[in-house]
């Protein structure tokens, strides 16, 4: 999972500033989450969240395949 999300995000920013943090539970369900830059994280989103809404039906049908659940959450950044 955390994989093909780093495929679609890199083709989507068009580089690779972003971490994406994987945590698998117990149960086997996946909780991503996509640490960016604000300036990225509109790109992530999308209009009216329809690109955040695209990766997550995408993720979706991977882990249907997988028989697994997840959730993906973006977070910007902290500056430090």
């Amino acid at each position: 999972m955390k994989d093909l999300l780093s495929f679609l995000l890199t083709d989507i920013l068009g580089n690779s500033d972003f971490e994406i943090e994987e945590n698998i539970s117990d149960t086997g369900f996946v909780n991503l989450k996509v640490v960016t830059e604000s300036a990225n994280m509109g790109l992530i989103i999308g209009k009216g969240g329809r690109m955040i809404k695209s990766l997550r039906t995408i993720l979706k049908t991977k882990a249907t395949l997988d028989k697994i659940g997840f959730s993906l959450e973006v977070v910007e950044k902290e500056k430090s």
